[in-house]
């Protein structure tokens, strides 16, 4: 069929990918059928969004592509109707079936043990809660969203394709409804704080991977369980980003203003080593300059440096060179000089080298070691 072909050519893409490596995986990246679970979807259109069904040629092949596909926008199911209707349209997206990538590696930095019951928060569409149940089996399976109608479609496909795990509708931040515990919790939305309920609900020694949602330094990280609101782990050097849990959405930054002649002076530092998460001084940076955001200011993808105080940064090409400009209460970028000379000295650490340890409500990240006096907190 040309749907195992499919599957088939995906699997091949995530082993040379060199993020699927489990066979056990593999097999249920394999099987689980994914097109199933994308009966519709957007496509970008420019600065817009096309809507796509199983009634146009391209839409097989897409749901099978490396791609994210978004599957609403503006929390509003009624946008892709819309947009079948009227043509293409701007909006947010707020649901997506994510990266077969980023799916995999997460899925196998879960450590998934046969009988382990699993949580997942974030139901989506349901591909992911059924790549657990293939791999796990549905009665060890739960899985819970905020968005009563992405449930209510999550669970019509899963019986369709034959998983049944125990669905949920409510705030994925409170964990499970039913008060059961878990060997094992996955986030596949980001979230700006570990909440508590997780780590409660997850038994001792169990793992919790999610993504961090911040606007610098967010990405991919794995926790074990201790015992309550507790719980100690690395940040993964596999990077990962989701949308963020509703609850945890940034407001739109300020306009970055222009920038007067005076205040340009050149810059060793560029705004790609500070903002690019494959630069890795960039969670560095997330930890010394807490609050700190990338702002678009050029339709072309140039960015700033913001801060919620009110302080901005720009860069800009001079001759071989870089200048710098910045304004507002704080020297946003002398801070961000100063950061990256101190992580110079410090050996230039990657994120694989930070871990989080959490205490209820106080959370820390650290450098090398838990006992390190190199600690920030997790604001």
């Amino acid at each position: 069929m040309r749907t195992q072909r499919l599957r088939r050519r995906l699997v091949r893409h995530l082993v040379e990918e060199d993020v699927l490596h489990d066979e056990r995986w593999t097999e249920a990246f394999a099987t689980v059928p994914r097109h199933a679970f994308l009966p519709r979807f957007f496509l970008p259109a420019d600065d817009k969004w096309a809507a796509v069904d199983r009634s146009d040629p391209e839409w097989l092949e897409r749901t099978y592509s490396p791609d994210v596909l978004v599957t609403q926008l503006d929390d509003d199911p009624a946008r892709w109707e819309q947009a079948r209707t009227t043509g293409p349209v701007h909006g947010t997206p707020t649901c997506s079936s994510s990266m077969p990538a980023i799916m995999a590696i997460m899925l196998e930095e879960l450590l998934a043990q046969d009988g382990n019951r699993i949580l997942e928060i974030g139901t989506g569409t349901g591909y992911n809660a059924g790549l657990l149940c293939h791999r796990c089996g549905s009665g060890n399976v739960s899985t819970v969203d905020i968005d009563p109608h992405l449930s209510a479609e999550a669970a019509a496909r899963l019986a369709e394709c034959g998983y049944a795990p125990a669905l949920a509708t409510g705030d994925g931040a409170q964990g499970f409804p039913a008060g059961i515990l878990f060997d094992r919790l996955l986030c596949t939305a980001s979230v700006a704080r570990i909440p508590q309920a997780w780590l409660e609900q997850t038994v001792p020694g169990g793992y919790l991977v999610t993504t961090l949602y911040r606007p610098l330094g967010g990405g991919l990280i794995r926790l074990t369980a201790g015992e309550g609101a507790t719980g100690e782990g690395q940040v993964l050097p596999r990077d990962g980003r989701f949308m963020p849990l509703r609850a945890d959405r940034l407001p739109p930054p300020a306009d970055v203003p222009p920038a007067a002649d005076a205040q340009w002076r050149p810059t060793e530092l560029t705004m790609s080593e500070v903002l690019k998460p494959r630069r890795h001084f960039e969670f560095f940076a997330s930890l010394e300059l807490p609050g700190a955001r990338p702002v678009q200011i050029e339709p072309n993808g140039a960015f700033a440096l913001a801060h919620p105080d009110g302080s901005w940064a720009r860069t800009r090409h001079s001759g071989s060179g870089f200048e710098v400009a910045q304004g507002g209460p704080r020297a946003l970028w002398d801070l961000a000089e100063d950061a990256h000379a101190r992580w110079t000295s410090l050996g230039s650490p990657d994120r694989s080298r930070f871990g989080l340890t959490v205490d209820g409500a106080e959370q820390t990240f650290w450098l090398d070691d838990p006992q390190s006096e190199l600690r920030w907190p997790l604001g």
